[in-house]
């Protein structure tokens, strides 16, 4: 922040605990391990649970608020040292620690298991008495019941308590390498003459100028193409112990775990797909009149992003202080909590955007629950799409803002739910601009941007769903080389985009740089980003037709429910939809229709 710019673009971590190099947080860190160890030891003399013995329901009440008490602060130094991490890529004291924190999961593990198993022991009855006996039992009953459906998802005690322990340097040690990889690459490419490395991050195919495009994509896929065999390794391990715990668990679908852990039902996720598959051909409609205005006969890969030519300089160029006001304003007259929320995170320094290198790529908010905050990564790039990133992000925040006065464990919600948060903040941001935006060239400017997502979430995201089942499948018969990897995106990639790119327009490096795959403790870390965007354009549609009113507390409401109801009962307790009719989902599509519609009709 300096006198010319009001908004910091870095973040403030000195408020959340010690620095990581100091005596201070190595004594925090000890303290921290030594009460999860006596914890977990507590954990395993548990009694079973008995409606009947009151004694033992106390003995319970008290165990949970110890261990929502020692959660808390475990959140809060995994989300501490990997904010100092990401921010610092090739800190390897960051990444010491980084592996001591992963070598408390067993632990954790032991805890959790307890919990499951003690909870699995009585009947569903047993525990509806054991809450209606207890108060402090009752009041987290949710998640108490969600842990008891959780245990059919273990394996026997033992079984599962060293798999815990070898995970801390098998699968969870891959996506860490990874995590190191990515952060270590360097992007070789041209600025002004001159030979430049930049992290991935910085590497944009977003310039005007379709050279440019087109040698940053070529430079960012020889370098990724540099580490596959390093991430080959790391994804089959990654999924291949997967697959090996759902063999020992009898578990024949590799999508049952996510869908569990996104607490939501087949029938939701093929009623979404389905309506995708049968209208997102809509948007060949826009990748061809976004190819007239560019003078192109087809999109590439690197094309995507690329600005409008009709396209205002104010509108190509917005710098993070106009950004940070457009989002003030915009989720202010949205609701005025709202828009004060974005303030507070932006103002108090919740946030690092900073574009520079030694940073890890992509973006993420993180929670601090005994501080009440959260924390935000990105690059800020100064694009309609960095915007709506930051966006995205304080979405994030604000949905565990709203959850912030619930108990820990009701704080929790899937990331179908957390995606439908960060969309809907999108949505509020590009709908306020859109309407705000007298001409015709910044109204494409923004429409452009607004369906840059709509492929993103209909079709990358789809391709990268059909990717990773293909691949799981596959996976079960045997390792993958680099090499099929690439055939097998490029294959999701052709059919999520009804082959719509041109010939050089497929990314086969896709598997190697998108971080999602790598993420060794959540499996299809893909289907929730488009549940999220529709069901955040469907609910964006109601307030709409309701002229707002009292829709931004229904949404707020719908936010608490999040914590303590499964994904499709939150819906239909909050809004009364049913997500597994079509009717719901062509609703939303129905947005993504009407936007095309208004930039077809702009670019003639």
């Amino acid at each position: 922040m300096t006198a010319s710019s009001p908004y910091a673009q870095t973040w403030d971590l000195d408020t959340l605990a010690p620095a990581p190099e100091t005596e201070e947080f190595t004594t925090l860190l000890a303290t921290f391990r030594t009460d999860l160890l006596d914890l977990a030891n507590r954990a395993d003399s548990l009694p079973a649970l008995d409606p009947a013995e009151p004694d033992v329901l106390i003995q319970w009440a008290g165990f949970l608020a110890s261990y929502e008490s020692v959660a808390s602060r475990g959140t809060e130094l995994d989300a501490f040292v990997g904010c100092h991490a990401a921010a610092d890529a090739n800190n390897r004291q960051l990444h010491g620690l980084e592996a001591e924190l992963s070598s408390l999961g067993p632990h954790r593990a032991r805890i959790d298991l307890a919990l499951q198993f003690g909870l699995q022991a009585a009947t569903p009855e047993q525990l509806a008495e054991c809450f209606e006996a207890n108060a402090e039992l009752k009041r987290i009953g949710y998640w108490l019941t969600d842990q008891r459906t959780l245990a059919s998802l273990r394996l026997p005690r033992e079984q599962e308590l060293l798999a815990a322990e070898l995970d801390v340097d098998g699968v969870h040690a891959w996506g860490r390498l990874y995590d190191r990889v990515s952060g270590a690459l360097r992007v070789t490419v041209m600025e002004q003459g001159e030979l430049v490395e930049r992290s991935p991050g910085q590497v944009q195919c977003d310039s005007a100028d379709r050279s440019v495009r087109q040698n940053n994509y070529c430079a960012s896929v020889k370098a990724w193409r540099g580490v596959s065999d390093t991430c080959s390794d790391a994804l089959n391990h990654i999924a291949g112990t997967r697959l090996t715990k759902y063999k020992r668990l009898g578990l024949e679908d590799h999508l049952e775990a996510p869908l569990r852990f996104n607490r939501m039902e087949r029938k939701t996720l093929e009623a979404m797909w389905t309506a995708v598959d049968d209208r997102k051909d809509m948007l060949l409609r826009f990748f061809s009149a976004k190819s007239r205005l560019l003078g192109l006969d087809h999109l590439s890969w690197y094309d995507l992003q690329a600005p409008l030519p009709t396209t205002s300089t104010d509108s190509a160029d917005i710098d993070y202080d106009t950004a940070c006001g457009l989002i003030i304003e915009s989720f202010g007259r949205f609701s005025p909590e709202f828009g004060e929320f974005a303030r507070t995170s932006i103002v108090d320094r919740w946030i690092e955007a900073e574009n520079r290198d030694g940073k890890r790529q992509g973006g993420f908010c993180t929670g601090f629950p005994t501080h009440q905050q959260s924390r935000i990564f990105m690059t800020y790039v100064g694009t309609l799409d960095s915007m709506s990133t930051l966006a995205h992000e304080i979405g994030h925040a604000y949905h565990s803002y709203v959850l912030r006065d619930q108990p820990l464990f009701l704080q929790d919600y899937p990331m179908n739910l957390a995606e439908t948060a960060s969309t809907f903040a999108e949505a509020v941001l590009g709908e306020e601009r859109l309407e705000a935006t007298e001409d015709s060239s910044g109204q494409l400017a923004i429409l452009d941007t607004m369906l840059s997502d709509s492929v993103g979430f209909l079709m990358n995201i789809h391709a990268r769903f059909l990717f990773e089942d293909r691949f799981h499948i596959e996976r079960s018969d045997g390792e993958l080389s680099p090499d099929r990897f690439s055939e097998l995106m490029v294959e999701a990639q052709q059919q999520a985009y009804l082959g719509a790119l041109g010939d050089d327009g497929w990314n086969d490096t896709f598997w190697i740089s998108k971080l999602h795959f790598y993420i060794s403790s959540l499996p299809f870390y893909n289907f929730p980003y488009t549940f999220g965007y529709l069901l955040s354009l469907g609910l964006y549609a109601m307030a709409r037709e309701g002229g707002g009113g009292e829709f931004p507390d229904q949404y707020r409401r719908f936010l608490l429910a999040t914590g303590d109801r499964c994904t499709e009962e939150a819906v239909a307790d909050s809004f009364g939809h049913d997500l597994q009719q079509p009717d719901f989902w062509n609703r939303s599509l129905d947005v993504v229709a009407e936007r095309v519609a208004r930039f077809e009709q702009l670019a003639t």
